[in-house]
């Protein structure tokens, strides 16, 4: 086996254990093991399971950030960005459940901080120059772009966690909720919400 060849087997073991036990529960004895090579052959391609951990990590920040930036930089009506991006998303998650584990398990979107966190937020800042441009048209005002932008990558996020681990229904039809929540929701704003008083 190639040195190449090497360390990619080791990545697949190091991916699937990683999504099963987290960082904390996998040791570079269990990676050798399962790879069927020594303790310093690990050490030798990755310095260790943090080096190892890193480069995973950041594979998976790639391919995802990959989908929902493909998603959101085409032509297209609002809604149909909106409904690439659901689907972008549901699409990594179906075809890279442990990339996903991998991501959420340490930093879950309601976390302020971690991987999966920073890169809602990556994905919220180009949703908001979408948003700006379309309440600027619809008379509504931009500067309130980024908080609905945070709304909306999170619920979109939220629910694709939860569908992560239940897997109902089908991914279209996830998709179509979440669009039809997002979509008239944003369709029928106000242009001055306010709460009501209450006792």
């Amino acid at each position: 086996m190639t040195a190449r060849d090497r360390r990619e087997q080791l990545l697949v073991v190091g991916r699937s254990l990683f999504a099963e036990k987290g960082f904390d529960g996998t040791s570079v004895e269990e990676i050798a093991s399962r790879a069927d090579v020594s303790k310093p052959v690990v050490y030798e391609h990755f310095g260790g399971k943090e080096g190892m951990y890193a480069v995973i990590v950041d594979r998976e920040v790639q391919a995802l950030l990959g989908a929902l930036t493909g998603a959101l930089n085409t032509r297209g009506h609002p809604k149909e960005l909106v409904e690439r991006a659901a689907l972008a998303l549901l699409g990594y998650i179906e075809d890279s459940p442990d990339g996903f584990r991998i991501l959420v398990r340490d930093s879950p979107v309601a976390q302020a901080s971690g991987t999966f966190s920073s890169l809602i937020g990556d994905v919220a800042t180009q949703v908001e120059g979408l948003l700006a441009d379309q309440f600027r048209k619809r008379g509504l005002d931009p500067s309130v772009a980024p908080i609905y932008s945070q709304m909306l990558v999170g619920q979109v996020a939220l629910t694709g966690q939860h569908w992560a681990e239940v897997r109902e229904p089908s991914k279209q039809v996830v998709a179509a909720h979440l669009v039809n929540l997002a979509w008239n929701g944003l369709s029928t704003l106000e242009r001055r919400p306010e709460m009501p008083e209450h006792p």
